[in-house]
């Protein structure tokens, strides 16, 4: 099987500037660890990145104004931070940047300021969560933000509720214990959505007497679709014999009814959000045991777009209260238009753009007509991507750290720039004693040999999604987290 995660190295804290650190006495900084910081950064007007994929739930922002001119290692940096174990992408709301990640043994919730970098707050709890293929122990779940209340959703199974505010516990739920939740491949990684009063969230659980995943006979116990009181985690209803995949919740309105779409484990799932009520089942899913359905739905009017990379490739259905019809479906492994391993596909003016292939090698970025299926261009070589639309472009984020603008056209594959960030000369600033910014001879003759894959910021496995808020575009990679300008403040 085509390995979905990787293991990060050891997890590290984040950190504030030195001298800010000091001069507000939060005493988060030890002599040696990483710290850099912008001074102060003004936000561009725009709007919260406040769950996965963002306010709308798929991938795309309402800012405009981005910078369409880089060098060569990319938009401005404004800051950048040492980060635990994981792959969740940040969430942000109200001026404060939200990361979940593992640092040792502990799930860690943490509270940045959004334009600084500096730490508000941080929650945790212990973890003994392992991942059975030897890949990333931290969680894979971005966190959901709601007026004051924040949700995160541990690899273990653990689902928590804080204060955004100030980081106090509101209520948990330990899904294993609760719900009898069996280890999938790489733990617990579906997002909770808000919806209404209810927190809906992907659980999955099964018996208690259920044997584990590699069996390839675990069942059900009616908890696919678990609905929480948002506010006090109370079950309000458990609905579906499905098991838990990567894939998250999402929700529309079609007509004059909600609807709520699921990709789960086996198919994806049409139900009524306020009551559980399934619609449909359809089966989607490979053959094989050892394989996940990990990427959103798309939604298009009363359509539903759903793509894996393990064998069906993808498929368009047209929804109604009870029931579906097949618009078009890869029919041959050969033969398919979009089959996205991780990533959501970005819907645009009639097109699909999304990163289709299960390995490194095979991926291509590609543009493919919605109703036909037909591929449009496509792009090879640059491995797998996660991508964010914004101002008629594609902002790319490559697995390896590169950054490209493409036009959001189906015409051709048009990059319109591109760029590698690259770490910053002042690695250590006034840890040593010197002044911010001066350099040892040692450091400046290494910042001289050092390799270009030495110098990058953001390395392998780069596999969260962008996210852009109010200007600016924050980037998650392996162990690292920055900050970039990529639209600039008015007056600028």
């Amino acid at each position: 099987m085509h390995r979905f995660l990787r293991r990060c190295g050891q997890g590290r804290f984040f950190y504030a500037a030195l001298l800010l650190l000091l001069s507000t006495g939060s005493g988060m900084a030890a002599a040696g660890e990483e710290v850099s910081l912008a001074g102060a950064v003004r936000m561009a007007p725009g709007r919260d990145w406040p769950a996965f994929l963002g306010p709308t739930s798929d991938g795309k922002s309402t800012e405009t104004g981005i910078l369409t001119t880089w060098d060569e290692s990319g938009p401005p940096l404004l800051w950048h931070a040492a980060v635990g174990e994981g792959y969740a992408a940040p969430s942000i709301s109200d001026g404060r940047l939200f990361l979940f990640d593992r640092h040792d043994n502990f799930m860690r919730l943490t509270a940045l300021d959004a334009a600084s970098g500096r730490e508000l707050w941080r929650s945790q709890y212990a973890t003994n969560y392992e991942d059975m293929y030897g890949f990333s122990n931290g969680p894979r779940a971005a966190p959901t933000i709601h007026g004051d209340l924040v949700y995160t959703h541990g690899a273990g199974g653990r689902i928590r509720c804080h204060q955004a505010t100030t980081g106090d516990l509101v209520w948990e739920v330990d899904t294993v214990a609760t719900f009898g939740v069996v280890q999938n491949f790489f733990g617990a990684g579906s997002v909770p959505m808000v919806e209404g009063d209810l927190l809906i969230a992907a659980v999955g659980g099964s018996p208690t007497d259920s044997p584990g995943i590699m069996s390839g006979k675990v069942t059900s116990n009616g908890s696919g679709i678990v609905a929480f009181d948002r506010r006090t985690g109370k079950v309000r209803y458990r609905s579906s014999e499905a098991l838990a995949s990567y894939s998250s919740p999402i929700f529309t309105t079609i007509g004059e009814r909600r609807w709520g779409f699921l990709l789960a484990r086996g198919g994806l799932l049409g139900f009524e959000p306020a009551t559980g009520k399934i619609d449909f089942s359809f089966p989607f899913r490979a053959r094989k045991l050892e394989t996940v359905n990990a990427a959103n739905p798309v939604l298009v009017n009363d359509t539903v777009f759903i793509t894996e990379s393990y064998g069906p490739g993808s498929a368009v259905l047209k929804v109604r209260p009870g029931g579906y019809e097949i618009i078009r479906q890869d029919t041959s492994p050969r033969n398919q238009s979009m089959s996205s391993h991780f990533m959501t596909p970005i819907y645009h003016e009639g097109y699909l753009y999304g990163s289709s292939g299960q390995g490194s090698g095979e991926a291509a970025l590609r543009a493919v007509d919605y109703t036909s299926g037909k591929i449009m261009w496509s792009e090879s070589g640059l491995g797998r991507t996660t991508l964010l639309y914004a101002d008629g472009h594609l902002l790319v984020f490559t697995e390896r750290g590169d950054l490209l603008l493409v036009k959001a056209t189906p015409e051709n594959f048009m990059v319109v720039a591109r760029g590698t960030p690259i770490l910053p000369g002042n690695r250590k600033p006034g840890l040593s004693g010197r002044p911010a910014g001066e350099k040892t001879s040692a450091q400046q003759q290494s910042d001289t040999t050092a390799t270009p894959e030495a110098r990058r910021l953001l390395r392998y496995p780069a596999w969260s999604p962008p996210v852009l808020s109010h200007g600016i575009l924050y980037l998650r990679a392996e162990g690292r987290l920055a900050a970039f300008r990529l639209i600039p403040p008015a007056g600028s």
